[in-house]
């Protein structure tokens, strides 16, 4: 293996690695703090987070948003051993139940979170509503793909919708860590209103976390299969940045936002 394939693959993977170590930390901040306050009953501690997910007397609207995030814990702990080729040939009935579980949740967390963004609102009003609707039909169409793929047998099709499915389940985790890598650079709220949270920054971060995750994905099949030097030296830079700002973007929103809620 020549050098430009090494660095293509180190960088991937370094990349993936970074991904499940912030997952896990998301993973950890969800199941403190929705799952401490709902077990000690005080659910009204869930607007700690900024916005009203609990409405006293919605009984309906309070089990959907606690659904959505349970299947959010599931889906974060869940999605980076999808993508792991090593747990796939050494447990494959682990792989194969996981997946569906994967996959299911997908599903429900895409429409309990139309219904939440559409009946509940959204931060940001309307154009919240619009930005994390483009999200769950992401997901949705990825969800379809990646699970007739594997019915039908064609497994290396099914491989490239996981990685489709795991970057459209990422958006919101995405979201949280490029906007604190935004703001940990300007130390302050450029380009949008943190009051009413609207502003051009937001719709082009929403754009950036929600939709071009699905083209960086494209381009990474495309340059390991082109077995074109240019294109995967040029990918290898391309996702090198996209890292170091993930790096970033994880330290400052573990200690400038989901420790700070947890303490």
């Amino acid at each position: 293996m020549d050098f430009t394939s090494k660095a293509f693959r180190a960088v991937a993977s370094s990349w993936l690695v970074m991904a499940f170590i912030g997952q896990m930390i998301f993973a950890f901040y969800i199941l403190m703090f929705y799952g401490g306050t709902t077990a000690s009953g005080k659910l009204e501690q869930w607007n700690h987070s900024g916005q009203e997910f609990y409405l006293k007397g919605d009984l309906m609207g309070n089990i959907i948003f606690a659904l959505h995030v349970l299947m959010a814990f599931i889906v974060t702990i869940f999605g980076p051993f999808q993508l792991i080729s090593g747990i796939r040939k050494l447990l494959p009935k682990w792989h194969r139940w996981s997946g569906r579980i994967y996959i299911l949740s997908a599903f429900l967390i895409s429409v309990d979170g139309l219904y939440l963004s559409w009946v509940r609102g959204s931060a940001g009003g309307l154009q919240g509503s619009v930005l994390i609707s483009f999200n769950a039909i992401i997901i949705l169409v990825c969800a379809y793909f990646a699970l007739t793929t594997a019915l039908k047998g064609e497994f290396q099709k099914h491989k490239k919708w996981v990685l489709h499915l795991y970057a459209g389940m990422s958006g919101v985790w995405f979201f949280r860590v490029f906007l604190m890598a935004w703001l940990g650079f300007w130390r302050a709220p450029v380009g949008f209103d943190p009051e009413t949270f609207t502003g051009p920054f937001l719709i082009f971060l929403s754009l950036m976390v929600y939709v071009f995750p699905q083209l960086v994905v494209w381009c990474y099949f495309f340059a390991k299969e082109s077995g074109s030097k240019v294109m995967k030296l040029g990918f290898t830079g391309f996702l090198s940045m996209i890292l170091l700002i993930m790096i970033f973007g994880t330290f400052s929103a573990t200690f400038g936002l989901w420790l700070p809620r947890l303490m």
